[in-house]
């Protein structure tokens, strides 16, 4: 199924039938939302969802909340980033892996950013590892979409926004939609799941927050001085959001009809 828009100057969502308020129609089933810390929110993938009439059901099992054993309820999950990495040996780490086991045998949508795409990566058998030279992407990078990336959903952008010291092999199987240079492997897709190394879910609130918590990473090898995330942003932004808008609303068309929506009170 492609992602792709008919148009390469205007943000056309080609995918009729879903309604963007709840007054439009049958409420929709929540999205599974899932974080890493007390502060973290989905950004500006959960304002996209959001525009599409999904609700979103946000759990943070590193603070006790449970995962559900099935997604029957929900029109899909995502798995967001954080701090740790996917080779912890923290019980929540090692839970949320496993848990993924459950959208790709439920064939559901599923997509994982950066934590989440190494999560994912780890569950389909996959090695997580840092730069054999210890760099890093914090920052704008350049990705190259394949041609399987460009089939799926147009208008990739040149550059997107980074902040991971740590990779991940293509798994067996899977089938690479766009790569980078220090980390060959930036987006992937397995049946209905997704990974994307990149922070395509950063708002600008994010992004000063990251910069200023965070300034210890800038320090690293590779990674960009914060002037130039915000000069990247200035660039690169518009791209990279309607990138974005565009691949929610065609992932979103993955879940089963049956699946859709809410069942009737």
């Amino acid at each position: 199924m492609s992602f792709r828009s008919h148009s390469g100057h205007e943000n056309v969502l080609p995918f009729p039938g879903r309604g963007t308020s709840a007054a439009s129609g049958p409420a929709l089933r929540p999205v599974l939302i899932i974080l890493h810390q007390e502060t973290s929110t989905p950004g500006r993938v959960g304002n996209a969802l959001r525009a599409l009439g999904y609700p979103l059901d946000i759990r943070r099992p590193r603070f006790g909340d449970p995962l559900p054993e099935t997604l029957d309820g929900h029109a899909g999950a995502v798995i967001f980033g954080g701090p740790m990495s996917a080779n912890d040996p923290d019980d929540y780490v090692r839970r949320e892996i496993d848990w993924i086991e459950i959208p790709l045998r439920e064939q559901r949508p599923f997509l994982g950013i950066c934590l989440g795409a190494q999560m994912l990566a780890r569950q389909l058998g996959a090695e997580v590892a840092p730069h054999r030279e210890g760099r890093v992407e914090v920052g704008y990078y350049p990705i190259r979409p394949t041609a399987a990336g460009h089939a799926l959903c147009a208008d990739w952008p040149a550059r997107v926004y980074h902040w991971h010291g740590e990779g991940f092999q293509l798994p067996h199987g899977a089938e690479l939609l766009a790569e980078g240079d220090d980390f060959p492997v930036q987006a992937f897709q397995s049946g209905h799941a997704f990974g994307l190394q990149f922070h395509p879910d950063v708002t600008y609130a994010m992004m000063h927050r990251w910069t200023t918590r965070g300034c210890v990473r800038m320090e690293s090898p590779g990674a960009q001085p914060r002037h130039l995330h915000f000069e990247g942003r200035a660039v690169h932004d518009v791209a990279e959001r309607t990138w974005l808008n565009n691949f929610i609303a065609g992932w979103t068309m993955r879940t089963p009809r049956a699946l859709l929506l809410e069942a009737a009170e």
